[in-house]
């Protein structure tokens, strides 16, 4: 440190006898350049003396979402899943559909949200009788759950015909699980005195 600042004095003071200035301004040069050259050796020493940190790397966690699948599957239970993961990621956790189950009335490639349940309608016991094979589907009763519910189940409702019930089911198709009542009023034919007429037989 010592050798830099008396080299730069000397080329100072070698510098202000070639210039035809006055003791005065001679003096307020030589007062500013002490200032920047102590100034310039004090950063040298500072950034000499600092040690240079490598950057800590960013580790960004991975974003998971929990679904619970219940129903016809053959491990119901609560899955955690990678963001942006679709039903069909959901079902496949809980071990696939068990067989015989209908997966027609489902989306199998919506993106699914956190905390939502993804339900699959448990298969139907067949029966044989004679010739034929017939379906045995037990009678539901008490109020229909709409994120359950299939078209014909929707038709019975009063005010609620074949067109509307498909209408219901598509919805739920295309944009998930109702996550209230009040969202049949955003399909289409269900305005308010509709709704009225059945939303004492609905439930979520």
């Amino acid at each position: 440190m010592r050798e830099i600042l008396d080299a730069a004095r000397q080329r100072w003071e070698s510098l202000l006898g070639q210039l035809n200035f006055g003791s005065a301004q001679k003096k307020s040069l030589a007062a500013i350049f002490a200032v920047v050259i102590v100034a310039s050796g004090f950063v040298v020493v500072r950034g000499g003396a600092t040690p240079i940190e490598a950057p800590v790397p960013l580790v960004i966690a991975p974003v998971l979402l929990t679904v619970d699948v219940a129903g016809g599957v053959k491990k119901p239970g609560v899955y955690s899943l990678p963001a942006n993961s679709r039903v069909v990621d959901a079902i496949a956790a809980a071990g696939g559909a068990n067989p015989g189950t209908d997966l027609s009335d489902i989306n199998m490639a919506r993106v699914m949200k956190d905390g939502e349940q993804i339900y699959i309608e448990p298969a139907v016991t067949r029966i044989n009788i004679g010739r034929g094979v017939v379906k045995r589907v037990t009678k539901k009763s008490g109020p229909l759950n709409i994120n359950r519910a299939s078209a014909n189940e929707f038709d019975s409702l009063p005010g609620i015909g074949p067109v509307i019930a498909a209408r219901i089911v598509a919805y739920r198709k295309s944009n998930g699980p109702f996550a209230m009542l009040e969202d049949l009023l955003k399909v289409s034919g269900i305005g308010p005195s509709k709704f009225a007429q059945f939303k004492s037989k609905v439930k979520l």
